[in-house]
């Protein structure tokens, strides 16, 4: 009996619920009939299609036509020459000379490398009672007990050990000092049976090459074996106004300024040369006002825009043999050299992208 009545109470319910929805919707919809009747109905504009509104719109009335059109920009001649120039560069082949300074920080940090290191095992290298083993004994007791060969006479074993600076006027940090000394040790003093050689019957290793070359010695600035720890830049040299500059070209409407920049060396200085345009953007540009008449404001003579692109040389060498801009000299100058010979205004221009050596 208990369980019975929650049920009917249930069903009870559900039939009220379903009497309380019908009861809002017939409500709800003799509302929206009594609004529809009370209420005047909203004319709207009936939409017209795109090609309606088209022919409905007015046509635009033409303008007058003048006799003369407007003046259009650049009908006139350009005040200025586009020419596009190449500064072609040979790149250092060495390194350049440590100061006295570097060379004494350097020497310094070997001997604190020599100290923290851990000490060098002869027996890992050298068999005991070889060639090698008795060579290896002869040369350190020629550095007095050190094995690194490039640190002067300093042990970092020793008690002086912590006295590792290298005092100012002290020719052991430089470049000869070392060389000699590693040329020295270089050398071969027992021979593959275990033989002591005898001191006048030891080979001297060869030197290397020296840094100047015959071109340094004898000035010739023509040659690009010269200066070998800087960078070379081609100049030439203009006949008719005897200034020096570099390869120049006028830009033709089909041209780029790569093109014109390649096109104008080849004229210059032949096609004897590899070469290789770095970019296509230009690296420097100079403006060459044009002349006016202060009265009459009429050009007398054009000014130029120059645009100059940076080049490399990989092999061959100028030849200014029938060039076509009346050419007469070339020279392969150093940043402090070309400052010399070019003219102020082209060095102003330039010198923001000439190499620091």
């Amino acid at each position: 009996m208990m369980s019975a009545a929650p049920g009917r109470g249930a069903a009870a319910l559900l039939r009220g619920s379903q009497r309380v929805y019908l009861q809002c919707t017939r409500s709800s919809t003799s509302l929206l009939r009594t609004t529809a009747t009370t209420t005047p109905s909203l004319s709207l504009p009936p939409r017209r299609t795109f090609a309606t509104e088209a022919t409905a719109t007015s046509p635009i009335p033409e303008q007058p036509t003048t006799s003369q059109p407007p003046p259009t920009p650049g009908s006139g001649p350009s005040p200025y020459h586009i020419k596009s120039a190449l500064i072609l560069t040979r790149p250092p082949l060495l390194t350049r000379l440590p100061t006295p300074f570097e060379s004494a920080f350097y020497l310094y940090q070997k001997r604190l490398n020599e100290r923290l290191v851990a000490p060098f095992r002869k027996d890992y290298y050298f068999k005991q009672d070889t060639a090698h083993d008795l060579e290896w004994r002869i040369k350190l007791k020629e550095r007095h007990g050190v094995p690194a060969k490039d640190i002067g006479r300093y042990n970092p074993r020793g008690r002086m050990a912590w006295n590792d600076e290298v005092l100012v006027g002290s020719t052991a940090s430089s470049a000869e000092a070392l060389t000699e000394a590693l040329l020295k040790d270089a050398e071969v003093r027992v021979s593959e049976d275990g033989e002591l050689i005898a001191p006048e019957e030891i080979v001297p290793v060869e030197k290397p090459m020296p840094r100047r070359t015959e071109a340094d010695e004898k000035n010739e600035k023509t040659r690009l074996d010269r200066k070998l720890d800087e960078t070379l830049y081609l100049v030439v040299k203009n006949g008719k106004t005897k200034q020096w500059g570099f390869p120049v070209g006028q830009v033709t409407t089909e041209e780029a300024l790569h093109h014109t920049a390649a096109r104008a060396l080849e004229e210059a200085a032949g096609v004897n040369m590899n070469t290789w345009i770095v970019g296509r953007v230009p690296v420097a540009h100079q403006i060459i006002d044009p002349e006016i008449e202060p009265e009459t404001k009429k050009l007398v003579k054009r000014g130029d825009k120059i645009f100059y692109l940076k080049g490399r040389i990989m092999a061959g060498q100028a030849d200014l043999s029938g060039n076509a801009q009346g050419l007469t000299e070339f020279r392969w100058l150093t940043s402090k050299e070309m400052e010399k010979v070019l003219p102020k205004s082209v060095w102003e221009s330039v010198k923001g992208m000439v190499e620091l050596r």
